[in-house]
């Protein structure tokens, strides 16, 4: 069986309340951070990561989400504190979904429209919006 149409990557990550700290200077130590592999869903919407990256950087658990499930569930998940999110050079500031060690991280659509990034189907890869050659932007209307 092909992966046919998988698109993976590799996200930076950095905890977003330690950022906050350090440039308030009520943090000495540098932010918690990893770079992961993850896929790219256009079918989901969040940022989802796994149990054990959620751990690694310390994140806060802050309340609840239903989500549908491929298999047509519907699931509880918790949703943690933001992160710094980076790809190909753009980041921001998402929530995290969490999901258990048994599943990849997922970038979802929302990251991926606010990092102003498009899925090339062809070339199995993730891409700066073509329609925005300077870079990023948004459309407000």
């Amino acid at each position: 069986m092909t992966d046919m149409g998988k698109v993976t990557i590799q996200i930076k990550l950095q905890n977003w309340d330690d950022l906050a700290l350090l440039a308030t200077g009520k943090r000495k130590r540098p932010a918690r951070g990893r770079e992961v592999e993850a896929m790219v869903d256009t079918g989901a919407v969040k940022l989802y990561l796994q149990r054990s990256v959620i751990e690694g950087l310390g994140l806060r658990h802050i309340g609840e989400v239903r989500s549908r499930t491929m298999s047509d569930q519907t699931v509880k998940r918790r949703v943690f504190s933001p992160v710094d999110l980076e790809i190909q050079g753009r980041s921001g500031r998402f929530d995290v979904v969490e999901v258990p060690d048994s599943l990849p991280n997922l970038v979802g659509q929302i990251p991926l429209e606010d990092l102003d990034l498009v899925v090339d189907c062809q070339g199995r890869q993730l891409i700066p919006n073509p329609e925005h050659k300077n870079g990023v932007m948004y459309d407000e209307f």
